[in-house]
């Protein structure tokens, strides 16, 4: 059973950063495509980064872009989502999910059914 355990959340002012961690356990992780979604309040779950079982290729929505940034360690298997000059429109609780598959294909990576495995989410509030 694959295991992902996400942590780094908290509140931050707007503009400020934040480092989301997801730690992987009880698979190969180094072999599983990695994602990271967020909910709002009231909102469905929408995508916000991707990243390749290597490292190398990495895909982030529009509303994020230039702001966040996914990378990951396979020594440690964990993924990590860099997020700065955060806004008020951020806040949400952010989760890791798991793509067995190994593929990463843009046109699927924002899917969440693409994904087998979820985190339990950790909050991010971005105050203005």
């Amino acid at each position: 059973q694959v295991q992902l355990v996400e942590s780094g959340g908290g509140l931050v002012q707007a503009g400020g950063a934040l480092r989301l961690s997801c730690g992987v356990s009880g698979g190969t992780f180094g072999t599983y495509v990695m994602g990271w979604f967020r909910q709002a309040p009231g909102k469905e779950r929408e995508f916000v980064a991707a990243v390749s079982t290597s490292g190398y290729s990495t895909y982030v929505a529009d509303s994020v872009k230039g702001r966040f940034a996914a990378s990951r360690d396979n020594a440690k298997n964990t993924v990590y989502l860099q997020m700065n000059n955060l806004k008020p429109e951020d806040t949400a609780v952010y989760y890791c999910a798991a793509d067995l598959s190994g593929v990463l294909d843009e046109r699927y990576a924002r899917g969440s059914s693409r994904y087998n495995y979820w985190g339990q989410g950790t909050q991010v509030t971005v105050s203005a």
